[in-house]
C-alpha cells in the first residue's frame, strides 16, 4: 500500500512543514529580543541544514532498502 515514493514524499513534507515551523520560531523570537538576532539566525540555519539532512538521507537510503 505504501510505496517507498510515498515515503519520500511524506518525509520532503515533514521537511518543508518542520522548516518553516523554525523560520516562524525564529522570526518570533528575533522579534522578542532584536539584540540575539546573530545567535538566533546562526542556530536557525544549523537546524535547517540538519532537517534537510535528513530528507537526504530518506532520499538516499530508502529506495535502495
Amino acid at each position: 500500500m505504501f510505496t517507498k515514493s510515498f515515503a519520500v514524499a511524506l518525509a520532503a513534507l515533514a521537511g518543508g512543514i518542520g522548516i518553516g515551523i523554525l523560520g516562524g520560531k525564529a522570526t518570533e523570537a528575533t522579534g522578542r529580543n532584536p539584540s540575539a538576532a546573530g545567535p538566533i539566525l546562526t542556530l536557525s540555519i544549523i537546524l535547517a541544514a540538519l532537517i534537510e539532512g535528513l530528507f537526504i538521507l530518506t532520499l538516499f537510503v530508502l529506495p535502495n532498502s
